[in-house]
């Protein structure tokens, strides 16, 4: 039977419920997802059922952990280099999805749920399962089930653990009016079909279905483990989205990651550790070949910038700050978490890369999004398509020409030694980079220093920092009302030309 054929019996129900044996042995092309998908967003959402919530809600985090997938059950889409295990259902990703494997004649087979293929404690709540529950992702292991390097778990998340061994943020398929006063949506992946690579270099093709009250879409994943190039593991992505109903924000290749505090506002926790944070900022490579670093803040309420831009040549949520003694955490490694570098492929025409903050007081939940927004508007029948690469990346890929920012810092502004001035705050921002090497006090380099909302003050200095390869850029600024001061700058030589990446933040005079 043509997965064509059995596209009325998905979409009279939710894929938590169809039969799964309608898909067995079906011819599985990704022209039929897409068909699928479309289909589906011009009827009524239809959300998943959880056949036992009092049950998995009371399954608390340990209890859920200790429920192992089975080696000898392990599945082999691709061969035995890229062995996958499955999810067992929780209190925080309880809606079940269908996993399918493909081969590679384009025939696909589903995959029961049992809970026979798992591990679990004699006294673990989950022998009480009732039928009719199904898997709640998967994972993909190293070859003799050595750790696991990418996970799909929970509506659309995904993550690596990027090139050292670390997991840290997360990508998601697609978000959904992220950071608004209405509620955000969180679409789901609700079917995955696994199959042999079809690009050299991959090590395991996916294909996803989404769906969600506001959108569907049809994915492709191409997942590739420890690329040279990337230095890093790299998720090639073709979405297919389809609108259901209008949506405001349609945020495009989103990253999530955590940011408590750092070096550049310390004095907001009270944690032991210097610094608790997945990622450190923003990078952006501009369509007309700017790039900018924008350090990321745990601020006081939630806050929204956009980057207006065409064609962005990338963008990522990055952790620049490598150092172990510069976190001191020896449980959760913040010093290897992954960066993520999002990096188009094609033209992705006018838009925005939109930046999330959301205040947080410590270091379990995310609170940083950031993403691309198409400028045309996301209606009710629209179509989207966009292709990426999501390299994670101990960094993001640097400019050999311009030097990076790598520390930002901020405390009381004045001079040692003198009265302290109220309301006024001190930046001071470090750039590394081969432009800089060789050059001194008398290079001419200049300091280029822009605020809104605020006022910059002098002096305005910028010198070699002694026993280093790094310069320093210092300047102090106050507000002029109650908004953060926008602030940009950046290094240039005495041509008036860019020696520095273009370093933004938005800043309050809060330091006391």
């Amino acid at each position: 039977m043509k997965l064509r054929l059995v596209v009325a019996i998905l979409l009279s129900t939710s894929l938590s419920s169809y039969a799964a044996e309608a898909l067995d042995r079906t011819e599985f092309t990704f022209e039929d997802l897409k068909a699928l998908a479309k289909s589906s967003a011009s009827k009524p959402y239809s959300p998943s059922v959880n056949p036992a919530p009092e049950l998995i809600d009371k399954m608390t985090y340990d209890q859920h952990w200790k429920i192992r997938f089975k080696e000898e059950e392990a599945l082999y889409p691709s061969g035995k280099n890229a062995p996958v295990q499955l999810f067992y259902p929780g209190r925080y990703f309880p809606d079940q999805v269908r996993i399918y494997i493909r081969d590679d004649k384009s025939l696909v087979q589903s995959v029961p749920f049992d809970n026979e293929k798992f591990e679990m404690p004699a006294d673990s709540p989950a022998h009480n399962l009732p039928e009719g529950f199904g898997f709640s992702g998967f994972r993909i292991m190293r070859p003799d089930m050595k750790p696991d390097w990418i996970s799909f778990l929970g509506a659309s998340y995904f993550r690596t653990d990027g090139p050292e061994g670390q997991y840290g943020l997360s990508a998601r398929g697609v978000a959904i009016n992220t950071g608004m006063s209405q509620a955000e949506e969180f679409p789901r992946f609700s079917a995955f079909w696994l199959g042999p690579a079809e690009q050299e270099g991959e090590s395991l093709s996916v294909w996803a279905l989404l769906e969600g009250p506001s959108i569907t879409g049809a994915y492709r994943f191409g997942l590739s483990k420890d690329n040279k190039n990337a230095k890093g593991h790299i998720t090639s992505v073709t979405a297919h989205l389809y609108m259901r109903k209008d949506v405001e924000r349609l945020g495009i290749a989103p990253l999530t990651s955590m940011y408590w505090y750092s070096e550049t506002d310390k004095t907001i926790a009270k944690d032991w550790r210097p610094e608790i944070h997945d990622s450190d900022g923003l990078a952006i490579h501009t369509g007309i070949g700017q790039h900018i670093w924008r350090p990321l803040n745990n601020p006081q309420s939630v806050s929204t910038n956009s980057f207006i831009d065409e064609n962005p040549q990338g963008f990522g949520l990055i952790q620049r700050d490598r150092n172990f003694n510069h976190y001191q955490d020896d449980g959760v490694f913040y010093h290897k978490r992954s960066s993520a570098w999002i990096k188009p492929n094609g033209d992705w025409g006018k838009g925005a890369v939109q930046l999330i903050e959301i205040p947080t007081k410590d270091e379990t939940f995310d609170n940083i999004v950031a993403y691309w927004v198409p400028e045309k508007p996301a209606r009710k029948g629209d179509q989207f398509t966009f292709s990426y690469d999501i390299e994670w990346r101990p960094q993001d890929p640097k400019s050999q020409a311009l030097a990076s920012v790598v520390n930002t810092r901020q405390g009381l502004g004045g001079i040692p030694g003198q009265p302290i001035p109220e309301e006024i705050n001190k930046m001071v921002i470090d750039f590394e980079g081969p432009v800089l090497e060789g050059l001194d006090r008398d290079s001419g380099i200049q300091a280029i220093v822009e605020a809104r909302n605020g006022e910059i003050l002098e002096p305005i200095r910028a010198y070699p920092i002694v026993g280093t390869n790094q310069w320093r850029l210092t300047f102090d600024y106050k507000q002029v009302n109650n908004n953060p001061v926008s602030i940009r700058a950046y290094l240039a030589d005495k041509k008036d030309q860019a020696i520095s990446e273009t370093w933004v933040s938005d800043a309050r005079v809060n330091i006391k």
